[in-house]
């Protein structure tokens, strides 16, 4: 059989099968393909219809790039932004039913009897913005302090009640893994404005209160090419694993290796027609070219003493909230698309007191700095900043209450995050909630409203950054309505 026209049926493998006959081709007919079409020509429409998929820029952008600042276990709003003074006169007493309505509990409240409200015992601390001041925790004073350049929405929601969907929603707009994450889809549809490192960049550092497992679908590519999924670097001396070859093998011989595979994946893709080979050569290259470009990306001896100083103690400790906040605005330096950043440790069930004021510690200073270098070096007006968690928390106390301690469970129906830079309105706080921060009260905004806006900020129209697989077009937003929240545009 070698060399017939049956060759490339022989060796076709399962899944290449399955991927052809849901995708409404159908495999025996794009196997006819594949021998009508020259191989030449085959790749010539292929490289065109690349270029042209997506018409980008839709309009004019007002970013460049995206740092996600994600704060994994959702921080409890009533406790940092969304100040509710008047909850002192409501201590241990029940939620009234009007307020909570028909909404689900998680297990972990539901049969504890009374959900009594615990009023924040931190202090809060007005800062000067455009609009009538911004009340924040004292213990995020730094951050507060930027209060002119952020934009604050209390008015978030969410469908999602529980950590795994919630997250998963936030990141890839839908609650079952298997989406692509908001990086893949700026990386698809914008590329990076460096060669030499990743379009989507992520980095995760440990907390200090109750932690909650991260998998790596949150940064993944799902259905698209593979070499737009995100790349983790490690809290270790060598972020990326065998950044270095093996003793004995010279860079010449690495890329006489690559080229030689080039060439091989070249015959296989003109034979077969399968994407994940050319996918994984791009990930091979890019992997040659951080070699050079990652160990200076990592080296801090070029940064002022000053600037060092003001990211905190911690910030030459690899992997911390710090190290990882200074790596982020020397990414955006260097064109890459999407920063992620993940702090764990917002899952405070059980001690508020105790754990929020150490995860305060850790974002405090850090997430201030960025801000503050970014925008010295005129930077910041091009990045959007982005900061929050997968739902908000209830101000009802989980488990036993009094003065001195308490615990908040899980809580969709309002929370807060906050952006700056990019396009957005600096000094204004958007949407509010009810007396008790238990409901939203005006210009509520989805998970899917915030992904259209971030989208829009970029350039690009979230109803039209569409990618078809097995049969159906997907796109980040998905079917349900949603919205540009123009309001907080500049």
């Amino acid at each position: 059989m070698h060399g017939t026209p049956l060759e490339p049926l022989l060796q076709i493998n399962r899944r290449q099968i399955l991927g052809q006959m849901a995708g409404g081709l159908g495999f025996l007919g794009g196997i006819a393909a594949s021998q009508l079409l020259h191989p030449s020509r085959l790749a010539a429409v292929t490289a065109d219809a690349s270029a042209n998929r997506l018409g980008l820029p839709h309009h004019a952008p007002r970013a460049k790039r995206v740092i996600y600042l994600y704060q994994e276990g959702a921080p409890s709003q009533v406790d940092t932004w969304d100040h509710k003074p008047g909850l002192v006169d409501w201590f241990d007493q029940e939620l009234p039913g009007s307020i909570r309505g028909e909404q689900r509990l998680t297990t972990m409240t539901s049969g504890q009897g009374r959900l009594p409200i615990a009023p924040s015992r931190f202090e809060f601390q007005r800062f000067e913005n455009e609009q009538e001041g911004l009340w924040v925790n004292r213990l995020l004073s730094h951050t507060g302090a930027m209060a002119k350049d952020l934009c604050v929405i209390r008015s978030m929601s969410t469908e999602q009640i529980n950590h795994g969907p919630g997250v998963t929603f936030m990141q890839t707009g839908h609650p079952i893994p298997g989406r692509p994450s908001i990086g893949a889809w700026l990386s698809y549809g914008l590329g990076s404005e460096n060669e030499n490192l990743p379009a989507f960049v992520v980095m995760i550092s440990q907390g200090r209160g109750q932690m909650q497992a991260l998998f790596s679908h949150l940064w993944g590519a799902g259905f698209l090419p593979g070499e737009h999924q995100g790349v983790q670097f490690r809290a270790a001396r060598d972020p990326v694993l065998f950044l270095n070859d093996p003793t004995g093998l010279q860079r010449q011989d690495r890329r006489r290796m690559l080229d030689a595979l080039q060439s091989m994946a070249d015959s296989d893709q003109a034979i077969y027609g399968d994407p994940s080979v050319q996918s994984r050569m791009a990930q091979m290259e890019m992997a040659y070219r951080m070699q050079s470009s990652v160990p200076e990306l990592t080296d801090f001896s070029t940064e002022s003493a000053e600037t060092l100083e003001r990211y905190g103690p911690r910030v030459h400790e690899t992997g911390s909230y710090a190290y990882n906040c200074l790596m982020a605005r020397r990414m955006a330096e260097r064109g890459v698309r999407f920063i992620q950043l993940y702090h764990r440790g917002w899952d405070h069930h059980g001690s508020v007191p105790k754990d929020l004021p150490m995860q305060c510690e850790d974002v405090d200073q850090p997430q201030a700095a960025l801000l503050k270098d970014l925008k010295e070096r005129g930077m910041l007006e091009e990045t959007l900043v982005l900061w929050g968690g997968e739902f908000g928390r209830t101000v009802y106390c989980q488990g036993p209450l009094t003065r001195e301690q308490y615990g908040r469970d899980h809580h969709p129906r309002c929370f807060t995050v906050w952006l700056a830079g990019g396009g957005i309105r600096g000094g204004i706080t958007h949407g509010a909630t009810d007396e008790f921060s238990y409901n939203v009260a005006t210009d509520p905004v989805s998970v899917h409203d915030l992904h259209a806006t971030i989208l829009h900020l970029l350039g690009i129209d979230h109803q039209r950054l569409v990618y078809r697989s097995q049969g159906l077009d997907f796109r980040l937003t998905g079917v349900e309505p949603s919205r540009v929240v123009n309001e907080i545009l500049s």
